[in-house]
């Protein structure tokens, strides 16, 4: 028909206590969502 599909994407953002973005996560599978932003916060510390 003419019609590209990209898919879904998934997008999560971190937000800090002033509102301002500090982080996108934008690779990961459902399933692994925990793990992808507890690792996250892992490499911070």
């Amino acid at each position: 028909m003419g019609k590209t599909y990209d898919g879904l994407h998934r997008i999560s953002f971190l937000i800090n206590e002033q509102g301002v973005i500090e982080h996108v996560f934008n690779k990961f599978k459902t399933k692994d969502h925990h793990d992808v932003v507890l690792n996250y916060f892992k490499q911070q510390a």
